[in-house]
């Protein structure tokens, strides 16, 4: 009966709203998380490191990067009206919108300046290509290493996945001589041969998901 109950909220929670608009001033809870007169906002397409989330930088230091994200963000927005649209709640009860200040989308602010990644299976072009642009200037998050926001949840609470200093790391992020950004993986036909030049923005991957955030696609044959 208990276990009847709880699905029962989840799927409430999960379900439809009606549409809503929320404009106001913005608390910044997290580095994607809002909230605007009370009510909590998930902001689409993005996740950023948790609040409690470090990573690693080029010199081996660690630093709160998921404290800086929302540091960052709050900064950003100031004292400036955030305006939200969505339709849907999460199973926190979160509004999930897509928010914009003075006409500029806050998750593509996030992407861009590399405080945030798309999230794992959104279908946002924009969003994957600004993130992209922020891995390549080494920004936010991008500047040293660290790991996806969602494998950090699962409890792969280390302070660095991007580097491959002991081996872990297989995923081959190569940029072809046309710019294209390309992750090859082990057993794949041009793996062996793909050597990897970070001076030239080329970089290792633990994860697939984790070199799409990052704006690489798969090698097709």
């Amino acid at each position: 009966m208990r276990s009847t109950v709880l699905a029962l909220a989840v799927a409430l929670l999960a379900s439809p709203v009606a549409a809503a608009d929320l404009a106001g001033q913005a608390s910044v809870i997290d580095g994607d998380t809002l909230e605007v007169h009370g009510e909590r906002i998930r902001i689409l397409d993005i996740d950023a490191p948790e609040s409690r989330q470090t990573c690693t930088k080029p010199d081996g230091g660690v630093w709160r990067c998921g404290q800086q994200a929302a540091l960052a963000l709050a900064d950003w927005i100031g004292q400036r009206t955030v305006t939200c649209t969505g339709d849907n709640r999460d199973i926190y009860g979160r509004l999930l919108a897509r928010c914009v200040v003075t006409g500029e989308d806050v998750a593509g602010w996030l992407a861009v300046n590399g405080w945030a990644v798309p999230y794992r299976d959104c279908k946002c072009e924009v969003i994957r290509a600004a993130s992209a642009r922020a891995s390549v200037a080494k920004v936010g998050i991008w500047s040293g290493t660290f790991v996806v926001p969602w494998d950090f949840r699962k409890g792969e609470q280390g302070t660095g996945t991007n580097d491959n200093a002991a081996g872990q790391c297989l995923i081959k992020g190569n940029i072809s001589s046309s710019g294209e950004h390309i992750y090859h993986v082990p057993g794949g036909a041009y793996y062996d041969r793909t050597k990897i030049d970070p001076s030239k923005g080329e970089r290792w991957f633990c994860t697939e998901a984790e070199a799409e955030a990052a704006g690489w696609r798969k090698w097709k044959l």
